[in-house]
């Protein structure tokens, strides 16, 4: 068990460093000058990039959880009040990764109309979720 947990944690930490930075990327697209076309390409290009890496990192960091809460009975069945509130927080994060798989169609089809202001506090938003999760699983609170 301890190697599925080792093996959770560092694939939740890289998909969070993903989704940590990405939207860094979105902060940078949207202040880039529309002529300068060649910058823009070179964003988005690293923007794709990392999106196809999170969301390869994502699934085994989903599976092998799915693993220690299914299989080794970590927080329970049904699940205790902290796994509970994990779980959202994890249902959370998977809908915050595809609104940033939205945001960049967005700057790619050219209808992005967020300012960078909006995407400095888009970014906040994975880093209150891995707390939450953090804590949740640390603490335990009832």
């Amino acid at each position: 068990m301890l190697w599925v947990k080792a093996f959770h944690i560092v694939f939740v930490a890289s998909w969070f460093a993903g989704l940590f930075y990405l939207p860094r990327i979105f902060v940078n697209l949207a202040m880039v000058p529309p002529e300068s076309v060649a910058e823009r390409e070179r964003l988005l290009l690293m923007a794709r990039k990392l999106l196809r890496f999170m969301t390869l990192l994502m699934w085994p960091a989903l599976a092998l959880g799915l693993v220690l809460w299914l299989v080794y009975g970590i927080g329970g069945m049904p699940p205790t009040p902290w796994m509970l509130g994990k779980l959202v927080a994890v249902v959370l994060a998977i809908g915050y990764h595809h609104g940033c798989a939205k945001h960049l169609r967005d700057f790619e089809s050219g209808v992005a109309s967020h300012s960078h202001v909006w995407y400095r506090w888009f970014n906040e938003a994975p880093v209150l979720l891995l707390v939450a999760a953090v804590v949740l699983v640390v603490v335990k609170p009832s």
